[in-house]
C-alpha cells in the first residue's frame, strides 16, 4: 500500500453543529461516529469498506459516507465510458471510477466519482499500488447527489485544487449542466446544448452534453 500522507491535526469542534458546518452542512446521517469524529484514519476507510461495503471519505479525521444514487451512477458510468474510450486512442493516463479511493497530497482521503491521473503525474512515473494511493488528481469529477450541499462541494473543489488538480467538473444531472472549474473561484457552466472539452488536461476530448445526458432518457427498445 502506498504511504498515506499524514493529514494535519483536525480542528477542535465544540458541538455537533460545528462539526456539520465544517463538513459543508451535510446531513448528519452521512457522518460516522465510530471511530469518534476527529480520530479516524485511512485504515478506518478501508475497514468500513471491507466489512460494511460502504464508501467513506476521510475529512479532518472524520468518516463521511459518500453520497450515492441510481441516476447519478448512470451518468457516472456513461461519462467513464466516454473518457475511457478516448484514452484507448490517446494514452494520456488512467481513469478510475467511484470505487477509486485516493489520498490527496494534503492528507485528505477523497473518492471522486471519476478521477483522471495523467501518466506524468504518477509518482516516479509509475502506476501507484495499494488501496489508497497518494495522488494528485489532474481531473476530478463529481456527479451531484441529493444530499450534496453547496458548502460541501465548494469545500471539495478547493481541496482538489489544493491537492494539485488542474480541472474539476461538477455534473448536475437534474439540471443537465456541468460546471467546469479551472480554479477554486473560476468556472463556467455548460448546458446540454454545449460541448464538454478536455482542454489541457484531456487535449482533444470533446463530448456533446446532450449525448451524455441522453442516458437519463433511455428506455427499453430505444
Amino acid at each position: 500500500m502506498s504511504a498515506v500522507v499524514e493529514a494535519p491535526a483536525p480542528p477542535i469542534r465544540l458541538t455537533v453543529a460545528d462539526l456539520l458546518e465544517s463538513l459543508g452542512d451535510i446531513p448528519p446521517s452521512r457522518v460516522r461516529l465510530r471511530p469518534a469524529p476527529g480520530t479516524a484514519t485511512a485504515a478506518d476507510v478501508l475497514r468500513v469498506l471491507d466489512h460494511e461495503n460502504i464508501a467513506c471519505e476521510l475529512v479532518d479525521g472524520t468518516l463521511v459516507e459518500k453520497a450515492e444514487g441510481y441516476e447519478e451512477s448512470r451518468v457516472t458510468v456513461e461519462l467513464v465510458f466516454y473518457i475511457t474510450w478516448f484514452l484507448k486512442r490517446h494514452d494520456l493516463g488512467e481513469v478510475v471510477g467511484p470505487d477509486g479511493t485516493i489520498c490527496l497530497p494534503t492528507g485528505l482521503v477523497r473518492i471522486p466519482d471519476i478521477s483522471f491521473i495523467a501518466w506524468s503525474s504518477m509518482p516516479d512515473g509509475r502506476r501507484p499500488r495499494g488501496p489508497v494511493p497518494v495522488l494528485a488528481i489532474d481531473l476530478a469529477v463529481e456527479v451531484l447527489s441529493e444530499s450534496n450541499t453547496k458548502a460541501e462541494m465548494d469545500r471539495k473543489v478547493r481541496e482538489y485544487f489544493d491537492g494539485g488538480s488542474k480541472r474539476v467538473w461538477l455534473v448536475d444531472h437534474e439540471k443537465r449542466t456541468v460546471r467546469v472549474f479551472s480554479g477554486p473561484d473560476r468556472w463556467v457552466v455548460l448546458t446540454e446544448n454545449e460541448t464538454l472539452e478536455g482542454e489541457d488536461v484531456l487535449p482533444g476530448f470533446a463530448l456533446p452534453l446532450r449525448d451524455l445526458f441522453a442516458v437519463l432518457d433511455r428506455a427499453p427498445g430505444t
